[in-house]
């Protein structure tokens, strides 16, 4: 039963992320424009301060699109055997398209992931120091 529960609760976590949402109400809009934060929710007033996605988004972006289009490159390689031209004609700009398309939404579900698990910047304890 705690499996259920959880997977439930991490569907209501992507869905509002994907959609650029309020992580706590799922309501109010995450973003400023296309990937600036807003400074908090306008339905809830939740304060957007403590996200901070870094460089992660990017990170899954580059290996879910790179793999992505790789696989169909190669495909498309092995069975039509297109000149260099046509590649860099369709994959270029197909590769950029998918990759700003999914930079928000894995920004909005990682931010999501921060608020969830109470994420905060590594501190480290000094108190055993003399």
């Amino acid at each position: 039963m705690p499996d259920e529960h959880h997977s439930k609760q991490s569907v209501g976590l992507i869905v509002p992320g994907l959609a650029g949402r309020c992580p706590r109400c799922g309501k109010g809009k995450l973003f400023d424009g296309f990937l600036a934060l807003k400074p908090e929710c306008e339905n809830c007033g939740l304060d957007y301060a403590f996200a901070d996605s870094g460089d992660g988004p990017a990170v899954f972006v580059m290996f879910a699109v790179g793999f992505l289009v790789i696989a169909l490159v190669l495909w498309t390689e092995i069975t039509y055997s297109p000149p260099l031209w046509v590649h860099a004609l369709i994959w270029v700009p197909v590769t950029i398209a998918l990759s700003l398309g999914a930079l928000r939404a894995f920004k909005g579900v990682l931010i999501g992931l921060q608020y969830r698990h109470s994420a905060a910047e590594g501190v480290i304890d000094r108190s055993d120091d003399a």
